[in-house]
């Protein structure tokens, strides 16, 4: 919910009227009383929060959704929408759906330890970075077709040196292990222990066999550490990079 849904002006955004009008076309589409989660995706500049959660609480109520949810917020929107909830009493953010690969893995600066703190869900997409980790794109490689080859959205999301220099590392760590790139990738993803369970897609059954292959990998501690490693750690969430004592300076 978010994304414009027709021509009219109101068919967008997270105002009261458009997501009850969503809510209505996805059960009569999907032939059920109700939806388990409900996201919202992408924030809203032009509608209140307060807003957006009575309507998600009001929908709540009816039955017609079971849970909450929010995709593409940044952890202190998502902190405000959980604060308001808490003082309106209004239904509240249960799961977060972040972005979340080797590559980009700025939800661990605050997203994934704000779903912590707050024990919220989370479901993380593209484990795989839009193909980037199937071992078929690096410095020197590249497919004649594919989603970074087509996409400009997505060519211009992992188009920096830097990401296809990962990829190349990490695909030689998984030629090393003997296991498929995407395999390896969705297993990194799924272990880390705030995440629910993480979003895969597939065009075709092997695609889908080697994510699901995942399940068979044993991601030790140590094993995930050294695959993190080969990736750069994203900056932390202070401004104070060194280590705090327990006295101040």
């Amino acid at each position: 919910m978010f994304y414009p849904t027709g021509p009219d002006v109101n068919a967008q955004g997270l105002s009261r009227r458009h997501i009850v009008r969503a809510v209505e076309a996805s059960l009569t589409r999907l032939g059920t009383d109700r939806l388990d989660f409900y996201f919202v995706h992408a924030f809203d500049e032009n509608t209140p929060i307060e807003q957006t959660l009575r309507a998600l609480d009001d929908l709540q109520r009816q039955g017609k959704i079971l849970y909450p949810a929010v995709s593409n917020w940044a952890a202190w929107r998502i902190a405000t929408a959980l604060g308001i909830s808490a003082k309106e009493a209004l239904a509240r953010f249960e799961l977060v759906e972040p972005m979340y690969n080797l590559v980009k893995r700025q939800a661990e600066v605050e997203i994934l330890p704000l779903a912590a703190a707050e024990n919220l869900g989370v479901i993380t997409y593209s484990p795989l970075g839009a193909g980037l980790l199937t071992g078929k794109y690096g410095a020197e490689r590249r497919p004649d077709s594919g989603r970074l080859v087509d996409n400009a959205r997505y060519a211009d999301r992992y188009g920096l040196d830097s990401d296809l220099a990962t990829a190349d590392r990490f695909t030689a760590f998984a030629e090393e292990l003997g296991v498929e790139p995407a395999t390896l990738a969705v297993a990194w993803t799924m272990a880390h222990p705030m995440v629910t369970a993480p979003i895969v897609g597939a065009r075709n059954l092997s695609q889908l066999e080697d994510s699901l292959a995942a399940l068979d990998v044993e991601m030790t501690p140590d094993l995930r550490e050294r695959i993190t490693a080969l990736s750069p750690t994203p900056a932390p969430a202070t401004d104070r990079t060194e280590t705090l004592k327990s006295t101040w300076t």
